[in-house]
C-alpha cells in the first residue's frame, strides 16, 4: 500500500489517494477537488480507481465526487448517502470493508457532524475533520464534544503509538503524538 497526499488549496484540506500495487488498484478518501495532481496519480501509475471513501458530508471531502464520477466508476463509501444517492455504500458504527483488495476498518466517531467515519488501513487512520495534528474537531455543542472525545479515547487511542494520522487538514500526526501532546484528549499518560 502507497498513500499519496493531495492538499486541496482552495478548501484547505487534505485528501489522499491510496495505491494497492500489487492489484493496480486505488482509492480516493476525501476528494474535495479532483486535482490534475490527484488524477495523475492514477493515470501514471496504471491504476484502476475502484473506491472513493468519504470521512462527512462536508463540501470540503466531498467536491471532487462528481468530476471523478464522470472519468472513472468507483464505489461510493459513506455514511451518508445524500452524498451521492443510490450509489453510496452506507456504512454505520464500526466494521470492516476489503476495498482495492485492502482490508480496512471504519469506526463511527459523531461529534463534528452526525456521519464522522474515520478509516483505518494498514498502520494510518485517515481521520478527517475528528482529529488533527493537536486537536479535536469542531462541534456545536458541549455535549457533542464530549462524545466526540470519548470515541476518539475507547477508538482510536488505543491503536499503537506509531500508527499515523492522516486527517483532512493540517499536518499528519501519531497516536503517540495525540498522547503526548494533544491537550484536548483525556488519554491518562503512563
Amino acid at each position: 500500500m502507497k498513500v499519496y497526499f493531495n492538499r486541496i488549496v482552495e478548501t484547505f484540506s487534505n485528501s489522499y489517494v491510496v495505491v494497492n500495487d500489487a492489484q493496480r488498484k486505488a482509492l480516493i478518501i476525501d476528494p474535495g477537488r479532483a486535482t490534475p495532481e490527484m488524477i495523475n496519480q492514477i493515470e501514471d501509475g496504471g491504476y484502476t480507481l475502484e473506491a472513493i471513501l468519504i470521512t462527512s458530508n462536508i463540501p470540503e471531502h466531498t467536491e471532487g465526487i462528481s468530476t471523478l464520477e464522470k472519468i472513472y466508476r468507483p464505489g461510493i463509501y459513506a455514511a451518508d448517502t445524500d452524498i451521492a444517492g443510490k450509489k453510496t455504500f452506507v456504512i454505520r458504527g464500526d466494521g470492516k470493508l476489503h476495498v482495492c483488495g485492502l482490508d480496512m476498518s471504519y469506526f463511527s466517531i459523531p461529534g463534528h457532524s452526525s456521519d464522522s467515519i474515520v478509516y483505518r488501513i494498514g498502520n494510518v487512520l485517515f481521520t478527517g475533520d475528528v482529529i488533527s495534528a493537536g486537536k479535536v474537531g469542531e462541534t456545536v455543542s458541549a455535549y457533542s464534544r464530549r462524545l466526540m472525545i470519548d470515541d476518539i479515547n475507547k477508538k482510536l487511542m488505543p491503536h499503537s503509538d506509531d500508527t499515523i494520522i492522516m486527517p483532512g487538514h493540517g499536518p499528519m500526526t501519531s497516536v503517540g503524538a495525540e498522547k503526548l501532546f494533544n491537550i484536548e484528549l483525556d488519554v491518562k499518560k503512563k
